[in-house]
Formats: C-alpha cells, structure tokens, sequence
C-alpha cells in the first residue's frame, strides 16, 4: 500500500455512480457515503491501481504520484484486474 499514490475525484465531473466504490476492495472510499465516493483510506490504495478509475464512466478519477502516463478511460476498459495482485 502507499502514501504516494491514492485517487482524487473531479466532483464537477463525477456523476456519483458509485462504480468506483464497488469496485475498490481496499476500504480507500467511503461506503457509507455510496454512491458519492468520499476518499477516507489513501493508504489502502495499491500503488499503480488504476481499478477505479477505468471504471469511471466520465474519467473523473485521477491519481496522486501518477506518473505512469496512463489517462482515465471514461469507463470503456473492459480489463477487470486493478493491477494490485490480488482479486480485485
């Protein structure tokens, strides 16, 4: 897990659809909050995990410490695996 590298959410652009939080199994959002998703857990987030973020369909989820070129997709990544290792 890393401190360097967790989602930011574009409020003007999420549409609250809640895909990013059911898709994250770290406990990074809040599910309380469903389906607006409210970061509470940077920590838990998988440096390198872009999971959430390929999900969402109006690319409103980038990430602190991205450096690796990737661009949010506007949910057409059809790629279930977050990049983490484990079974997302």
């Amino acid at each position: 897990m890393s401190r360097k590298w967790y989602p930011v959410i574009d409020y003007v652009n999420c549409a609250e659809c809640g895909s990013c939080i059911e898709k994250c199994s770290h406990g990074v959002y809040d599910a309380s909050k469903a389906p607006t998703p409210i970061v509470v857990n940077g920590n838990g987030c998988v440096e390198g995990c872009h999971g959430c973020g390929s999900l969402c369909p109006n690319g409103a989820i980038t990430y602190i410490g991205d450096d690796t070129g990737w661009t949010p997709p506007n949910g057409t990544n059809d790629n279930t695996s977050c990049g983490c290792g484990g079974n997302c």
